[in-house]
């Protein structure tokens, strides 16, 4: 299943892992003006999501794929395969919260979170602002089963945000719409229905969330909510805009992301 997955290593082999999984209608490409910063002293690893990028076409099993839980198991397949311990995971949008359900999982493995725009639920509900009405979310996945390229063209910049870099829009645009549309259905389904508010209570390892100040995909609150949810878990608000911003601001989550380092403990079994 790792070779199905496209799995990427570089940086110092002998040094602590860090895992990056991109989020929806993304690939591994993604992560190109953020993970190199950490090859020097950190074996970095990516890979793309069944359905994305170079994975394996025969990896995508409609009747597996139906939960994030799939996800979650394709992460800790490649934690397990490359016999990884210690690890820091950095998961952007939906897979923030793959990278929760994995940690939560097998907790001695990890030793790290970093959720990039996490969404434990997008679907506002009594007392939670999740940033979409029921309706939105009905409306947003019939318009992208009807027409997905359609949808991906009119639907990426906004996600994107960040106007004045109108070829970062115009990359996630073109990543959308490599996507194959049946994977990118039901996966889209799964994202955008899923709760994993209960979850977040159980998380043992050190988070930190990662917000922008304008995302149209999660809001300030789902972050903050995300943040005060996890046991010893805290926030960072990016000067940044958008929903990606390890294209936008790729700096700034460097940054963050490297103050975070420091403050983590050897995971002991």
């Amino acid at each position: 299943m790792v070779d199905q997955l496209n799995v990427r290593t570089s940086g110092r082999p002998d040094r602590q892992p860090i895992l990056f999984v991109h989020g929806f209608g993304c690939d591994q490409h993604m992560w190109r003006l953020t993970a190199p910063a950490f090859e020097a002293d950190h074996r970095v690893v990516t890979f793309d999501l069944v359905g994305a990028g170079g994975s394996d076409p025969a990896a995508w099993d409609p009747d597996r794929y139906v939960s994030l839980d799939a996800y979650a198991e394709d992460i800790l397949t490649v934690v397990r395969g490359l016999d990884l311990d210690d690890v820091v995971v950095v998961g952007h949008s939906v897979s923030a919260m793959s990278a929760v359900l994995a940690a939560v999982a097998e907790p001695e493995r990890f030793a790290g979170l970093v959720l990039v725009g996490p969404s434990p639920r997008y679907i506002d509900d009594e007392g939670y602002r999740g940033g979409f009405s029921e309706t939105d979310i009905e409306e947003l996945l019939s318009s992208l089963a009807s027409n997905y390229l359609g949808w991906s063209a009119a639907m990426a910049p906004v996600i994107m945000g960040n106007p004045e870099q109108p070829t970062l829009g115009a990359e996630l645009t073109e990543s959308f719409c490599r996507m194959d549309p049946d994977v990118a259905r039901q996966f889209a389904r799964v994202t955008f229905l899923s709760d994993c508010r209960e979850v977040l209570p159980s998380v043992r390892t050190p988070t930190l969330v990662l917000q922008c100040s304008q995302d149209v995909i999660a809001p300030v609150e789902v972050g903050q909510y995300v943040a005060d949810a996890i046991p010893g878990g805290r926030m960072v608000l990016l000067d940044a805009t958008g929903h990606c911003p390890h294209l936008s601001a790729p700096s700034d989550t460097i940054a963050a992301i490297r103050d975070f380092l420091p403050t983590l403990a050897p995971v002991t079994v």
